[in-house]
């Protein structure tokens, strides 16, 4: 069985650092996609980064230069470096992993930014 542990999130001032990580276990397909995802109360969930099995990284316009994703192959890990962060950063963030079986979901940490 997939499982996806997030870990990291917080409360943490405008300006700070978080760091998110989100470990998969139970994977026996090969892993396309890593990313991270987040929502906002009343607002659809948004992409906010991704990486790919090549190394490619998209990352959502309003993080740009502020955000760094990365993984860790042998752990099945994806990390989300969040520096200089903003009151509205605030969301609970979703990890998600696209495999050649399927695409799995964390169950979500949440990330507070206070002004």
């Amino acid at each position: 069985q997939v499982q996806l542990v997030e870990s990291g999130g917080g409360l943490v001032q405008a300006g700070g650092s978080l760091r998110l990580s989100c470990a998969a276990s139970g994977i026996i397909f090969s892993i396309n996609v890593m990313g991270w995802y987040r929502q906002a109360p009343g607002k659809p969930r948004e992409l906010v980064a991704a990486l790919t099995s090549g190394g490619s990284t998209n990352y959502a316009d309003s993080v740009k230069g502020r955000f760094t994703i990365s993984r860790d192959n042998a752990k099945n890990t994806v990390y989300l470096q969040m520096n200089s962060l903003k009151p509205e950063d605030t969301a609970s963030y979703y990890c998600r992993i696209v495999t050649s079986g399927g695409y799995y979901w964390g169950q979500g940490t949440q990330v507070t930014v206070s002004s």
